[in-house]
């Protein structure tokens, strides 16, 4: 720096010399740069981290209540099935029991003829 100072030519050496000092500073500026990204990516890493626990949490328990919405379906399509077959049980005998009115009334008919 003494040369630039009084004015007197560089030689190749001190230009190269020169230059290589701006390459450096700049490389420590670029370096600081890279760190500081490297910390950003971080940070967000860790936000999306959170966010994928969270939502998967949050889709665990979605598939938990829907366990329990079809095991409560599947119960009561069983209640209901034994309750229609119960009905139609009952229905056979109610039929069963009106072919027998019938079968009377028409011998009762027949009889009184």
């Amino acid at each position: 720096m003494g040369k630039i100072r009084e004015g007197k030519k560089l030689s190749t050496e001190d230009v190269l010399v020169l230059y290589l000092g701006t390459i450096v500073g700049d490389l420590k500026e670029i370096r600081a740069d890279i760190a500081r990204l490297d910390n950003r990516i971080d940070e967000s890493n860790k936000r999306i981290d959170e966010v994928v626990k969270s939502l998967s949490a949050r889709i665990d328990e979605t598939n938990r209540r829907i366990d329990e919405t079809n095991k409560r379906i599947d119960e009561l399509a069983r209640s209901l099935s034994a309750k229609i077959d119960e009905t139609n049980k009952r229905i056979d005998v109610v039929q069963a029991t009106l072919l027998e009115i019938q079968k009377l009334l028409i011998e009762l008919v027949k009889t009184r003829q």
